[in-house]
C-alpha cells in the first residue's frame, strides 16, 4: 500500500498541485487496503457479518465467490 502511494503521488506531483496529489494518493492507498484485507481473507465469514451492513457485505463478496 505503502509502495502503491508512493508512487502514486510521485506520478501525480509532477502533473497537479501537491497537496491533491496527495490527497489522491491517500484516497488511492485507502482503496488498495480495503481491496488487500478482501482478496486476503483476513476476516472470518462471522467476523464480515458483525459489520454495520455485514450481511449485504457478505452476500456480495459470496456472489463474487471472494468468500
Amino acid at each position: 500500500m505503502a509502495i502503491c502511494s508512493y508512487f502514486i503521488y510521485q506520478i501525480l506531483s509532477g502533473i497537479i498541485a501537491g497537496k491533491l496529489a496527495t490527497i489522491l494518493a491517500i484516497v488511492f492507498a485507502v482503496v488498495i487496503y480495503g481491496l488487500s484485507i478482501v482478496v486476503l481473507k483476513v476476516f472470518t465469514k462471522e467476523e464480515v457479518q458483525m459489520m454495520p451492513a455485514g450481511d449485504k457485505i457478505y452476500k456480495i463478496l459470496a456472489k463474487l465467490k471472494i468468500y
